[in-house]
């Protein structure tokens, strides 16, 4: 790990303010003692100061600020046999500062809360018919869900220090907290503030999928540094993580892959073109060619009860011809796309995330199947296509996620005292 010594400021003028510094360096030490294993010895201020490159006293100084800000705590340690004073633990808080993440999706609401280590505190998931009702119903429920969640993070002990809401749309760059257009939920250019009850809870909207992409890159025990994350729920989305970065366009609207075209001729898709991936790898159209259309979002008829996804694997697993038929069509519509991703890109890996992670049992094969046939710019390995482990809960974790990376980055953002 590497101290932050002098850097350029932002207009490039001169060294980086001392508080600049200050702000790098918390951060390290922040970063030094989330990253030490809690099952391995306890950890110093003076072991920090040997990991870091700072001197003790500068350590010191550092750790007694983050402990104020809530960030870390220090216990003393039981005695080892060992002649001295006891030594004192240091470790990132399980109360205080904490992320809220939320999810509208076109069949549920979600929820969830992380600690400052990243953990899941509070998980809530609601089914909810949204496709085409108002928005501000759909961000009134939401806004209820979110108070509900916040509440019960509270009684834990936790403090929410930011709000991002992922949404299956397309959420231009910068500051402006709208949707510019969600197809699978009917909405166009609405702002999250318009519609949100309390102005001092208002979250950040992020697309679905880049959400998804990030909390693989956090989580994932060996998470390749340039990859493509692919995920489905109604829509497909996918996200492109480049040296460890997220990568959103020159106006945030890079990964919409559920419109890459596959079958130029083919079936016309709700955007209005025809033969789009959606149309044979999506939700609906695995269901509809499983013969199971009542039970996707929005069918014709009442849907039967139960979730789609799992019935989909059911009847996988027993064989079902039409079911099998169905994802295998799914696949291979999916590694076609993928095949030019590749081809475009030259990423470390693949990742099926969301419910294709759920179905990766049968549509691994096909999807494989494909970039080997397709893949020119290198001989494709199949391992370098795996299935995400969260499935459908990357999203609303990225986004609770998003305010403890933003924290670690930068800990001034919490208050002192």
């Amino acid at each position: 790990m590497t101290v932050v010594g002098t850097a350029r400021n932002s207009q490039g003028g001169g060294p980086a303010s001392q508080q600049d510094m200050r702000r790098r360096n918390l951060s390290v030490v922040l970063g030094a003692v989330s990253a030490h294993d809690p099952l391995a010895r306890p950890l110093s201020r003076a072991d920090v100061a040997g990991r870091v490159g700072l001197t003790r006293a500068a350590v010191s100084s550092l750790v007694d600020e983050l402990i104020g800000r809530g960030a870390l705590t220090e216990a003393e340690t039981a005695p080892d046999g060992r002649v001295g004073r006891p030594g004192r633990a240091l470790s990132v808080r399980d109360r205080g500062p904490a992320g809220l993440g939320l999810e509208i999706g076109v069949t549920h609401l979600g929820a969830c809360v992380v600690d400052l280590r990243g953990e899941p505190r509070v998980w809530r998931r609601v089914d909810r018919a949204n496709a085409g009702r108002p928005a501000e119903q759909v961000l009134a429920e939401t806004a209820a869900l979110a108070a509900e969640a916040e509440a019960e993070a509270r009684d834990l002990g936790l403090r929410v220090e930011g709000r991002v809401l992922a949404v299956p749309g397309v959420v231009p760059n910068g500051p402006a907290g709208r949707v510019e257009r969600a197809p699978n939920l009917g909405w166009h250019t609405v702002r999250i503030a318009d519609h949100w009850s309390d102005p001092g809870t208002v979250p950040e909207p992020e697309n679905e999928a880049n959400l998804g992409a990030l909390a693989e890159y956090w989580n994932a025990e060996q998470a390749e540094q340039t990859f493509v994350h692919v995920s489905a729920d109604a829509g497909i989305g996918a996200a492109l993580v480049i040296d460890g970065r997220l990568f959103r366009g020159a106006r945030g609207f890079a990964g919409e892959l559920g419109h890459v075209p596959v079958h130029p001729d083919g079936v016309r898709c709700a955007c209005g073109a025809r033969g789009c991936l959606e149309q044979y790898a999506g939700q609906a159209a695995v269901l509809r060619e499983a013969g199971l259309a009542q039970h996707g979002p929005g069918a014709a008829g009442p849907a039967e009860a139960g979730d789609p996804v799992a019935l989909l694997a059911d009847r996988a697993a027993a064989g079902h011809a039409p079911t099998l038929a169905a994802l295998d069509r799914a696949g291979r519509a999916l590694g076609l796309a993928l095949a030019s991703a590749v081809d475009l890109i030259d990423p470390d890996g693949l990742v099926l995330g969301g419910t294709y992670a759920e179905l990766a049992e049968w549509l691994l094969p096909p999807v494989r199947a494909e970039l080997g046939e397709r893949v020119t710019v290198r001989p494709w390995a199949p391992e370098a296509l795996r299935p995400s482990a969260l499935g459908r809960r990357g999203p609303v974790l990225g986004a609770a996620q998003t305010t403890v990376r933003r924290i670690m980055a930068d800990p001034t953002l919490l208050p002192v005292g």
